[in-house]
Formats: C-alpha cells, sequence, structure tokens
C-alpha cells in the first residue's frame, strides 16, 4: 500500500469495516473518523482509484449504487502494512 495516499489508505480500511460498503456509508463512516467533511469530488474519484489499481471492486447495488469491496490483494497488503506497523511500535 506504499503507492496509495493516506486518504485512499483510509478508505481500504474503511470498506473493510462497513457493513454494505457503498459511497454514502463509506462517506459517513470515513467524515466520522477524520472529523471532516468530505465532498464526493475527492471520495469517488480516490474509489475509482482504488479499482483501477486492484485494491477494490465495483459493482452495482441497484441502478444508482455503487458497491465497494475489497480485493485480495487489498486483504493481503492490510496484513503486511498492520504488521510493519507493529514491527514499528515500542514494546
Amino acid at each position: 500500500m506504499y503507492d496509495l495516499t493516506g486518504f485512499q489508505r483510509d478508505l481500504i480500511y474503511t470498506i473493510s469495516g462497513t457493513e454494505e460498503p457503498y459511497g454514502l456509508a463509506i462517506k459517513e463512516a470515513l467524515q466520522d473518523y477524520r472529523d471532516e467533511e468530505i465532498n464526493h469530488g475527492r471520495l469517488y474519484p480516490n474509489l475509482d482509484t482504488l479499482v483501477e489499481k486492484g485494491y477494490v471492486e465495483k459493482s452495482a447495488k441497484d441502478r444508482r449504487t455503487n458497491l465497494y469491496t475489497l480485493t485480495e490483494k487489498a486483504t493481503t497488503e492490510i496484513d503486511v502494512r498492520r504488521s510493519w506497523e507493529d514491527s514499528q511500535l515500542a514494546d
């Protein structure tokens, strides 16, 4: 995940922890965590980037709503990142 911005990494973690990860649910969860307004012009291009890079799959929930799910690549990268973070923290 070294090729991602902090915002994109936060999106991956948010998708992972969201029961039904569609755009508005992701936006609301991320706004709660970051304590800031996130506009659509920032959210959706970053989700599209994650799709293009192979971290997220996008599928239609209905005609107006897309679901975003993590790929195996993203799940593996989360594990690697968490292991690295743990190794950097003092005991």
